[in-house]
C-alpha cells in the first residue's frame, strides 16, 4: 500500500484529501506544520508528499529544498498546494523541485487525477498499461495508435497525447490548467483556448455527434470529464 504525507494546516482541506485518498486505498497520515513534517519525512519515507507553501514553523517551499537535498528523500515526489496562482509561483515551486502544483481552490477530482498521475511515474511502480480502452474507442499507447472499431483515427501528436489524458483519468474532471500541464508542458504558457479547440477536433473524431458529445463532457467553468 502507497503511503502518502500530507502537511497541510488548514485542517478541514487536510481531513478532506486524507478521506478522499484513503478510499482510493492510499495509506495517509498528516502534520501540520514544516518541522514536524521533515521528521515525518524522514521516519517514515512515504511515497508521495502533498505540500502546503504557506506553513507554520517552516515553508514548504524550504522544506522541499531540504528533502530535494538529502539522498534518502530526493527521489520522493511531491505535489505543492498553494494559494498563490501566478507564473513566477509556479516556476519557483517547481524549480525548489516540486513534481506538481495545484493552486488553491481546486477539485477532488483534479486533485486525485494528479496523485494518480505522479504515482503512475514513480519508478519501480507497475508499468502502465499498453492499452486504454473505451467501448469501440482503442488507444495503443505504445504504437500511439488509435482505432474506432476497425478503423484506424487520424490524430495529430497533441489530439493523441489529450485523448491518452482524459482516458486515462475516467470519470474525473480535469481543469484547462491541468491538461495544459500534463499535455502540452509546463514551459506552455500560451491560451488556454488551444485546449477547447483540441478538444473540438478530437470530438469531430471520436463522437457520433460532435455538437452533441457524449464522451468528452464539458464541465462548465472548470474543464473536460472523459465519459466513455
Amino acid at each position: 500500500m502507497a503511503k502518502i504525507l500530507i502537511v497541510e494546516d488548514d485542517a478541514t482541506l487536510a481531513d478532506t484529501l486524507e478521506d478522499n485518498l484513503k478510499e482510493e486505498g492510499y495509506e495517509v497520515f498528516s502534520t501540520r506544520d514544516g518541522e514536524n513534517a521533515l521528521a515525518l519525512i524522514r521516519s517514515k519515507l512515504p511515497d508521495l508528499i502533498v505540500l502546503d507553501i504557506m506553513l507554520p514553523t517552516l515553508d514548504g517551499l524550504s522544506v522541499c529544498r531540504i528533502i530535494r537535498k538529502d539522498p534518502t528523500t530526493l527521489h520522493i515526489p511531491i505535489i505543492m498546494l498553494t494559494a498563490r496562482g501566478t507564473e513566477v509561483d509556479k516556476i519557483v515551486g517547481l524549480e525548489s523541485g516540486a513534481d506538481d502544483y495545484i493552486v488553491k481552490p481546486f477539485g477532488l477530482g483534479e486533485f486525485l487525477a494528479r496523485v494518480r498521475a505522479v504515482m503512475r511515474r514513480m519508478p519501480g511502480r507497475p508499468a502502465l498499461q499498453d492499452e486504454l480502452l473505451s467501448g469501440d474507442l482503442r488507444v495503443d499507447l505504445a504504437g500511439r495508435r488509435v482505432f474506432r472499431g476497425n478503423q484506424e483515427l487520424r490524430l495529430s501528436h497533441k489530439e493523441f497525447d489529450l485523448l491518452s489524458e482524459l482516458m486515462r483519468n475516467q470519470g474525473a474532471v480535469l481543469s484547462r490548467d491541468l491538461i495544459l500541464t500534463k499535455v502540452w508542458g509546463y514551459e506552455y504558457f500560451g491560451d488556454k483556448r488551444t485546449v477547447d479547440v483540441h478538444v473540438r477536433w478530437l470530438r469531430e473524431k471520436i463522437e457520433d455527434d460532435a455538437s452533441n458529445p457524449q464522451r468528452i463532457v464539458t464541465v462548465r467553468g472548470v474543464g473536460y470529464r472523459f465519459e466513455g
